[in-house]
């Protein structure tokens, strides 16, 4: 695989970047550089502008209104707008909800709710776990009873992403408890401020309540909004989780990370000396870097692929594998190097505007946050202990 840039991909990177000088906004960028916790604002803010250029759906088709941008593109937009300190763009829409409709939604489906994804009129959130369904997702228990026109909807969802935010949810919902439970799980779309559903923050370890429970209580859902057909689900399951665990690998917010990590271990100490010169943490470093690079090159294997109309495959768990460990290394090494100024954690430093001064220098402000934050990104997604399993099936026959 040749992995240098065309001329026109180098274009495209400088125009990204001119785009990224002109339109980002600083008191935006400076929240994600800083650590702080962004509200739901700031995402509309940015969501808003990345619509506006045409650039919100890098992955979708220009006719479902994306940018139909190949996947040397997408990663380049990733890495420069990662780089820029750019806010994420909130996947649950964009990422992974828009492919399964466009794979498997009616066209009534499509019509309707895509381009509220586009304008940002529809926030969406993601209803798969459940208290007794993490890891092994088939055995959920939410259910959704046909009557009539309606589904009726009893259950619990936990682990939702900013459903705080959110205006509808996407879940998987049993719809024939007597079947094998891979057969009888279906797809429904639900609005959020149906009677029926109560949301309950969780809080995390470093003090944000950035998921949540997420309860159903003889909630009526239209059958319109069945995607697919009864009892299918899983199929699409597995196809919007294939999606979901190439995005997590993370390439570009792993490579700001190492980034942040070089220039923290190459500052000059009060001793004179500089942590990079210890040979054992320089050795480390590059050890992390060596196995981003073979996981940028797998990421661009399997985004190629997916451009070309494949489905990522048993490639999707490698990569959440790879790409959580490295994250999580990186934010270890980076905890490291602040030394003692990663030990106190004061949550509310983290607050925009908050008269709460941070302990140490401010690169170190938000280190140990995102190291607690970060411990969930081996479980989110299929744990890695359920990706090695698919792995050893799916590649060693195992």
């Amino acid at each position: 695989m040749d992995l240098s840039f065309s001329p026109e991909e180098e274009a495209f990177r400088a125009e990204i970047r001119a785009f990224l000088r002109e339109r980002l906004p600083e008191h935006l960028s400076d929240k994600v550089s800083r650590g702080q916790r962004l509200r739901k604002e700031d995402y509309e803010e940015w969501h808003a502008i990345l619509a506006e250029k045409g650039w919100l759906a890098g992955n979708w088709p220009r006719e479902f209104g994306g940018c139909g941008w190949s996947a040397v593109e997408r990663h380049v937009f990733e890495e420069e707008t990662t780089a820029a300190n750019a806010p994420r763009i909130v996947p649950f829409g964009v990422t992974m909800l828009g492919p399964v409709l466009q794979r498997f939604g009616s066209k009534e489906q499509q019509d309707h709710f895509l381009p509220r994804i586009l304008n940002g009129e529809h926030w969406w959130c993601q209803g798969y776990s459940e208290p007794g369904a993490g890891s092994d997702l088939a055995s959920l228990t939410t259910s959704a009873r046909r009557e009539g026109d309606h589904y009726v909807v009893n259950g619990q969802k936990t682990w939702t992403t900013l459903g705080q935010h959110a205006n509808w949810i996407f879940c998987l919902v049993r719809t024939d408890p007597a079947a094998k439970k891979q057969e009888g799980i279906s797809f429904l779309l639900i609005e959020m401020s149906t009677p029926g559903i109560t949301i309950r923050p969780i809080e995390l370890l470093d003090g944000e309540a950035e998921v949540n429970e997420v309860f159903f209580d003889d909630v009526r859902v239209p059958v319109a909004n069945l995607v697919g057909r009864e009892n299918e689900g899983w199929t699409y399951a597995k196809y919007l989780l294939t999606h979901e665990r190439t995005n997590i690998a993370g390439v570009g917010y792993a490579k700001a990370g190492l980034a942040a990590l070089k220039r923290i271990a190459e500052r000059e100490r009060a001793s004179g000396r500089r942590l990079i010169d210890d040979p054992y943490f320089a050795a480390r470093v590059a050890m992390v870097e060596i196995d981003l690079m073979a996981m940028e090159t797998t990421n661009l294997r399997v985004l190629a692929a997916a451009s070309a109309g494949h489905a990522p495959g048993v490639e999707s768990s490698i990569l959440k594998i790879e790409g959580t460990r490295i994250r999580q290394e990186i934010n270890d090494l980076a905890r490291r190097a602040v030394g003692p100024y990663a030990m106190p954690f004061v949550s509310e430093a983290l607050e925009p505007g908050a008269n709460v001064e941070p302990v140490g220098p401010d690169y170190a402000a938000p280190l140990t946050g995102q190291y607690f934050n970060n411990r969930k990104l081996s479980i989110y997604g299929g744990s890695n202990e359920i990706q090695r399993t698919i792995v050893a099936k799916s590649l060693l026959g195992l």
